[in-house]
This record gives C-alpha cells, sequence and structure tokens, in this order.
C-alpha cells in the first residue's frame, strides 16, 4: 500500500521562507515523479511543482518559480519542497502526489496516489 506523509506546514509570515517534506512508502520510489500541488478551499487543486524520477528533471508553476526549490533524496524516499519569500496568496493545503510516469506532470488527475496533505498559511 502507497503511503505519502506531508510535514513542514505551518503559520509563517509573509517574506518568511518554508520547507515541506514528504516521506513514501509502499512504491519504488526513485522512478517516481514526485509533485507537490496546492488547494485553497473552493479552489481546484493547482500544481506547484515535479520532479521527475531518474533523471531529476524539475518543473514549476509560473507562481512560484523563483522562489521555490523541490528535491528529492531517494535513499530517504522523501521529495522535499522549499518555499521562499512566502506570500498571503501561497496559503493552501500542500499535497504531496505520486505518478509512474513523467509526462503530464501538471496534471493533477494523472496522479494516483496523494498524501493527506499540510496547512501553509501565510499572514501578511
Amino acid at each position: 500500500q502507497v503511503q505519502l506523509v506531508e510535514s513542514g506546514g505551518g503559520l509563517v509570515q509573509a517574506g518568511d521562507s518554508l520547507n515541506l517534506s514528504c516521506v513514501a512508502s509502499g512504491l519504488r520510489f526513485s522512478v517516481y515523479t514526485m509533485a507537490w500541488f496546492r488547494q485553497v478551499i473552493g479552489k481546484e487543486r493547482e500544481f506547484v511543482a515535479a520532479i521527475t524520477g531518474g533523471d531529476g528533471n524539475t518543473n514549476y508553476a509560473d507562481s512560484v518559480k523563483g522562489r521555490s526549490a523541490i528535491s528529492r533524496d531517494n535513499a530517504k524516499n522523501t521529495v522535499y519542497l522549499r518555499l521562499i519569500s512566502l506570500k498571503p496568496e501561497d496559503t493552501a493545503v500542500y499535497y504531496c502526489a505520486a505518478k509512474g510516469s513523467a509526462v503530464n506532470i501538471h496534471n493533477v488527475w494523472q496522479y494516483a496516489h496523494w498524501g493527506q496533505g499540510t496547512q501553509v498559511t501565510v499572514s501578511a
């Protein structure tokens, strides 16, 4: 059974930085594309960043490009998301997701496995 467990969310001030982690189990982590999505109540879940398995190519949403970094440690089955210069509009529940291929990485419906999410709240 695949499990994804996020951590690192919390309440921060605008301009602060935050490090999110997601530990995966039950899958061959190194070959999976891992991604972060976020969702605000009443809105669709949106893509934030992804990192492919194997070559580790990264991709970011325009809204966080230049303010974020996604990375992975295959030895620890963990994917990370570092966010800097946080803005109130970054407030959301952040979800970790996994998929078995490196295509359509922006598409929320392509991801078979999801974590429970971690709340990030950025105060002005």
